[in-house]
């Protein structure tokens, strides 16, 4: 057995099963983005339904947006919130607040009151912003409370009318293009106010190239930044949508087969701090409608973990570093290190372990999955938590 334990975790070793030849011992995953569909969104799934799959997947801790129904705006709510979560589910919530109220992009939410509601930070989403005084107010307003901002770059002006990479898949389907620097543009500007403010940011599910030498340019300058990577942007690119594919149409969307490299070279240089799993399931109708017309999203704690072996295999990553990718990272970045070090508990994995991915191998009540059929390889056997 594989030992990837941190030193002196919490977790006793004897609770193994005597069988644990080339077995991997992970502590439990933290996940920097999923959407667990509560509150407004049961349709698709239910923190019970959701939280259920982020465990049975290895993730006890899992952070969600709020971009929810309502928004999560208000800090008083957000204690039931995490307490449905672990009764429901047995998993460890921590909760974005919103950056601006309602997330209109008019003006700041009530930051204090989210972060004394135990918000881990605040975040706009994919929400787009009045103008960019309203930005630089936010974060001069989080910066002042020392709240963590996570950003989701997109400049909606370059964005919104698109549904897939805006290259030679899109032309040939005749769909509307989302070029790269819908992205970079918002990122870069994003940098630069976090340069201004001294905001401590976090940015969330890059897609690009030109994103990856953003990044190191702004942590060359020493910006407090750290940035994650969507597991399924490692592995797929949009030559998944042939055919009209709406399992693979997701916002931001999957890029080029040069950006995709790009994304792997940051991963292996650390320019890349850690792997999410963008979790959005959706039920069974909302992906039949003509392309343009479904819902973007691809559901994926089911995958994560098969992914991630997929990575060790190819040579792209040590298990070690998968490891920080996944969960010492993350737990460092949503600012839990020591609740998670503290609550401990251990993920048990077969890295050699190929099973089909179907509707009933699925844990998440979202079948929306571009593996869907496929054979892959690596998943959890057993996970140890209190």
């Amino acid at each position: 057995m594989k030992n990837l334990l941190p030193p002196n975790w919490q977790f006793d070793t004897d609770q193994l099963p005597t069988a644990t030849n080339d077995k991997w011992l992970l502590p439990p995953l933290v996940d920097l983005c999923a959407r667990l569909r509560e509150p407004g969104h049961q349709q698709h799934g239910t923190l019970k339904s959701e939280g259920n799959a982020a465990r049975q997947n290895g993730f006890l801790h899992v952070v969600v947006p709020p971009d929810t129904q309502p928004v999560l705006e208000n800090g008083s709510l957000l204690a039931g919130l995490r307490e449905r979560a672990y009764h429901d589910a047995g998993i460890h919530l921590h909760v974005l607040g919103a950056l601006t109220a309602g997330l209109a992009g008019e003006f700041p939410a009530n930051m204090l009151g989210l972060k004394q509601g135990g918000a881990i930070g605040v975040t706009n989403a994919r929400r787009s912003f009045a103008n960019d005084d309203v930005l630089l107010r936010a974060l001069e307003y989080a910066a002042t409370f020392d709240i963590k901002v996570f950003f989701y770059p997109d400049e909606p002006s370059l964005s919104k009318n698109g549904v897939a990479h805006d290259g030679y898949i899109a032309s040939y389907h005749g769909l509307a293009g989302i070029p790269w620097i819908a992205e970079t543009v918002a990122l870069a500007k994003q940098l630069l106010i976090v340069e201004e403010t001294g905001v401590s940011a976090h940015f969330s599910q890059l897609t690009c190239k030109s994103s990856m030498d953003l990044i190191r340019w702004a942590k060359q300058r020493g910006l407090p930044i750290t940035c994650d990577v969507a597991m399924h942007q490692l592995h797929l690119t949009d030559d998944a949508l042939i055919g009209f594919n709406a399992l693979a149409y997701v916002l931001p969307p999957l890029r080029s087969n040069t950006d995709q490299k790009a994304l792997l070279e940051g991963l292996q240089d650390g320019t890349i701090d850690a792997i999410c799993s963008h979790h959005e399931p959706l039920a069974k109708t909302a992906k039949q409608a003509p392309f343009a017309e479904c819902q973007p999203g691809i559901s994926t704690l089911d995958t994560f973990m098969a992914l991630g072996c997929q990575l060790v295999r190819d040579g792209v990553l040590t298990a070690e570093q998968l490891v920080e990718k996944i969960a010492i990272n993350p737990a460092r970045i949503a600012g839990i290190e020591s609740q998670w070090r503290n609550i401990g508990g251990a993920v048990l994995i077969d890295p050699n372990q190929a099973w089909q991915v179907t509707a009933d191998t699925m844990h998440s009540a979202g079948k929306n999955s571009p593996f869907i059929g496929s054979t892959l390889v690596g998943r959890v056997n057993q996970i140890f938590f209190n």
